[in-house]
């Protein structure tokens, strides 16, 4: 694979999901000369109808307009634009995750929705999804936000807990006792659970009774590797399982790897 982001992302789309596609740097401009500007990162309608008043409607047909044109209307990204159509983005690949300030799962509820039990279906999916996603790179975390987005708005509040946890099944806890304390049956529209500040697990106190948590671990293990080989969810909590389907988003700082691969 090239070593800039715009050969990267389009090597990304030609074998999917998650294909391997190999285009050595001197390969870049040709394989990318028969392809949409708007195919490019960062260039939308608006850009794309600018380039194609000036006759360029693939990457190859970025040759015929001078840097300056891009340049004088959009600035520096403008030169990147001309640069990446060419396979010449400036800026290399970022291999680096940063550590997560949040991790967290929302998901839009049906239409009309008031009924408790499936508020409380689909609280227990994000539950799952954040507790999921927390032991796949091994975080933790004590602090919790549980919300609801209602016709007024979102109902929302902020939960710590004494211990930091992994498991979802603690994490929903939180989400009904917010729904049994704060709502009172208005539409919701969407649900949110969110994650602050994960940090790495640490060692259970060896001074408490972890006999429960101790089994929680294996099971949560166990599913893990179930459902890392069969497709997620595979193995979940009785009313999560094909209640609240829906196809996964890709978030906006996608990386290829990491704990930022989803929203």
């Amino acid at each position: 694979m090239s070593g800039d982001r715009t050969t990267a992302k389009f090597a990304a789309k030609l074998v999917k999901p998650d294909g391997l596609t190999i285009i050595a740097p001197w390969e870049a401009e040709a394989r990318l000369a028969d392809e949409p500007v708007t195919e490019l990162s960062g260039i939308a309608k608006g850009i794309g109808s600018f380039l194609n008043k000036y006759g360029v409607f693939k990457c190859g047909d970025m040759k015929k307009l001078p840097i300056g044109i891009l340049a004088q209307r959009f600035g520096n990204p403008g030169r990147r634009i001309w640069l990446m159509a060419q396979g010449k983005d400036p800026e290399p690949i970022t291999t680096v995750v940063k550590a997560p300030k949040t991790i967290g799962h929302g998901k839009v509820m049906p239409p009309g929705t008031r009924d408790l039990r499936t508020v409380l279906i689909y609280l227990q999916h994000m539950a799952e999804k954040v507790g999921t996603r927390l032991r796949r790179h091994n975080f933790q975390s004590n602090h919790f936000s549980i919300g609801i987005k209602t016709e007024e708005g979102w109902l929302g509040t902020q939960i710590k807990i004494d211990n930091t946890t992994d498991d979802g099944q603690v994490i929903f806890e939180l989400g009904r006792q917010f729904m049994q304390k704060h709502w009172a049956g208005q539409e919701a529209r969407q649900v949110q659970i969110t994650a602050f500040n994960p940090t790495e697990c640490r060692q259970h106190d060896l001074f408490l009774d972890n006999t429960h948590q101790l089994k929680r671990d294996k099971i949560n293990q166990a599913v893990d590797q179930i459902n890392e080989r069969y497709g997620e969810f595979t193995v979940a909590p009785m009313p999560v399982i094909g209640r609240s389907e829906m196809p996964n988003v890709i978030a906006p700082a996608w990386k290829p790897t990491g704990h930022r691969k989803t929203i």
